[in-house]
């Protein structure tokens, strides 16, 4: 189970150490694509098997449907895990969410989000200011 917020920083030839208490979970490869708000969205290939499945399932025929698919599937990438636990972020992606050196790696459950500390900590605030209205709203559709 992926969860909790570690901060960290890519070093100088753009490695992550992903942390040490996930690393059992993520097994020896990962897969990084674009994720929503400014983030990157880390999966294990089981999880990354399951979303891109659903996403292959999706029409083709309906704009939107192509659009995510081209957000998610094709700027997806296999990451090896080396034996220290890092992985190295593709250079396009890094420019995508905008990394600098620090970042927060946030877990959310099955999967893991990859953001620059500075935008982490503009999003959490905001977020974090709004839960009771989200969590109203959530319970109103019968989701909590």
């Amino acid at each position: 189970m992926l969860i909790g917020q570690y901060t960290h920083e890519l070093d100088p030839k753009k490695r992550l150490t992903l942390p040490a208490k996930w690393r059992k979970d993520l097994g020896k490869k990962v897969v990084i694509t674009n994720g929503f708000d400014g983030s990157l969205f880390i999966f294990t290939e089981k999880e990354w098997g399951k979303i891109a499945e659903k996403l292959a399932q999706t029409s083709f025929g309906n704009a939107d449907s192509r659009g995510l698919n081209r957000v998610m599937l094709a700027h997806a990438f296999e990451l090896d895990i080396d034996a220290a636990g890092r992985v190295l972020i593709p250079d396009t992606l890094k420019d995508q969410a905008s990394l600098t050196s620090k970042v927060v790696l946030a877990g959310m459950f099955s999967r893991i989000e990859l953001w620059d500390e500075e935008n982490w900590k503009k999003y959490s605030t905001k977020a974090l200011g709004e839960a009771d209205a989200l969590a109203s709203k959530l319970s109103d559709l019968g989701m909590l």
